[in-house]
């Protein structure tokens, strides 16, 4: 059995005050497969990249493998795939790429492609299949179900059942069960390692956090009877020593034996119930400190006077003469709740963006302009560009208000008051909501550029919350986004019962919101 130990672990990032980990110690095997969550912020990416060796930090990391990063980065994304791979990995066997490829149902010939031109499934799969290849190696798995689509999904999750030594990070919760056989969970006072899958490690959290929550409330309830008890021999025994002087003196002189031993026992007792009361306190502080708390999200749609809010009728999409998607038909009446679904690539974005041009809000949908010159490859710039119906008919209510969340968060820079500023929007209530979804004061003062991918994402998702509006429209809303978040949007959903259509991948968010489905083919 091979081991890799943290031991006193501590890292802060130059010129922040707050340590990312403090005093950490844990070891885990290199033969299991390990998921990793924890609230955004808490310091996963980061965690993984001390694991790589990419930042100094204090204690020690053991361990008798090396480790490799996913997602690595390409720099030239005009090279053919395997020209990549090769050179990331010179001593990968070509035919055992090929193997792994075959497991993913990868085909070959993406490998004589620019890698700029795959799709974000495709891309994935052959980097993952690449460093599985490698030998005692120990790979650090960082999101790899972005942007995957739902059969992708399943068929990564098969895939990483198969293997073994690897952490993997990942919110979705039927993935993570799918493939992991430990959970490492980066709380709030602590870092834990449990065995079993996601649900195994979130119903024993419920459990504890249940037990905490009970146990606090009957400390609680000791203190307060310990205080009173505690007042109570107090004031007794400060009667018995009022019997020594004055008046009552005279009793205390033909008893004092008795009065001395009874003062002597009264004032043990009181001792006795401030230790007790000392160590109820202690226990008590002991407790909750790993309990996520989440506060309810509030939302006040707009009511439609259409019973129907948008209408597609075998629409065809797609950008100058080429189609990327359709025909396909569907409704979106009010209070429905509605998933676009499909392959990557087969142009669920594109739909979204065109009901946003249909509803008269192009400049809500293409605030993203200024990021076509940084676009590095066509099919980035293509992404970024608003598509046009190239067939059927759209129709959209009158005056419908469509609140938008872009898959993309690379326009965000700056400060958090620029960005609300931007969107013209309550910059109380953003920050009200952003508080609720674990961010602290500190994080409003540093720049967007610093916040992790989750974080970005709940800026946009809050920006949405503070608009009122008929339709939301939220494209790949849960990207990097926590689990405790994610529930706290669900519980919105099911509360205030918006309109919503929703590009999305995570399954159990669509059964927990009970969306219906529409098949992009």
């Amino acid at each position: 059995m091979s081991l890799i130990q943290v031991s006193d672990l501590s890292f802060t990032y130059e010129g922040s005050y707050m340590p990312v980990f403090e005093n950490v110690s844990f070891q885990i095997d290199t033969d299991w497969k390990l998921g990793l969550t924890g609230r955004n912020g808490r310091g996963k990416t980061t965690f993984l990249r001390l694991l790589k060796g990419d930042y100094e930090y204090e204690g020690s990391i053991g361990a008798s493998v090396e480790f490799d990063y996913f997602p690595f980065p390409v720099e030239n994304q005009e090279a053919d795939t395997l020209e990549v791979i090769l050179g990331q990995m010179p001593d990968v066997e070509f035919w055992q790429l090929k193997r792994e490829l075959s497991k993913l149902h990868v085909k070959e010939d993406v490998l004589y492609r620019p890698i700029g031109s795959l799709s974000h499934g495709e891309k994935t799969k052959v980097l993952l299949a690449a460093l599985f290849v490698r030998e005692n190696r120990f790979l650090l798995i960082d999101e790899p179900t972005n942007h995957l689509d739902l059969e992708g999904r399943k068929l990564l999750g098969e895939y990483l059942n198969q293997k073994k030594g690897f952490i993997l990070v990942s919110h979705d919760r039927m993935f993570l069960d799918s493939c992991v056989d430990h959970m490492l969970s980066i709380n709030r006072a602590d870092i834990q390692v449990q065995k079993g899958n996601f649900s195994v490690w979130y119903e024993n959290k419920q459990q504890q956090d249940a037990y905490e929550t009970a146990r606090q409330q009957h400390l609680k309830k000791e203190i307060g009877r310990l205080k009173e008890t505690a007042r109570q021999a107090g004031n007794w025994g400060d009667q018995v020593e009022s019997t020594k002087i004055g008046k009552k003196s005279v009793n205390y002189d033909r008893n004092r034996d008795y009065v001395g031993e009874k003062s002597r026992r009264m004032q043990q007792r009181r001792k006795n119930l401030e230790r007790r009361q000392e160590r109820a306190i202690e226990e008590k502080s002991r407790l909750l400190k790993n309990i996520e708390t989440t506060e309810s999200l509030r939302l006040e749609p707009l009511s439609c006077h259409k019973e129907i809010l948008v209408e597609a009728k075998e629409i065809m999409v797609g950008y100058g003469s080429k189609t990327v998607c359709g025909p396909i038909s569907f409704q979106i009446k009010g209070g429905e709740k509605i998933l676009l679904q499909g392959e990557n690539g087969c142009g669920k974005s594109s739909i979204l963006k065109v009901i946003l041009e249909q509803a008269g809000q192009r400049s809500i949908a293409c605030r993203k302009e200024n990021m076509l010159k940084e676009a590095e490859t066509d099919r980035q710039a293509e992404a970024l560009t608003v598509p046009q119906i190239t067939g059927g008919t759209l129709k959209t209510a009158s005056g419908l208000k469509i609140s938008w969340v872009s898959q993309s968060t690379a326009h965000l820079k700056g400060s958090l008051d620029d960005y609300i500023r931007q969107q013209t929007a309550d910059g109380t209530l953003i920050k009200a909501l952003l508080r609720k979804m674990d961010f602290s004061r500190e994080q409003f003062e540093v720049p967007l550029e610093s916040y992790s991918e989750g974080q970005k994402k709940k800026v946009l998702i809050a920006g949405s919350l503070c608009q009122q509006a008929h339709l939301y429209i939220w494209d790949e809303p849960f990207n990097y986004i926590d689990l405790y978040s994610r529930i706290q949007i669900e519980e919105l959903i099911r509360t205030w019962n918006p309109t919503l259509l929703c590009v999305e991948h995570d399954k159990a968010f669509g059964e927990a919101i009970k969306a219906k489905s529409v098949l992009i083919s």
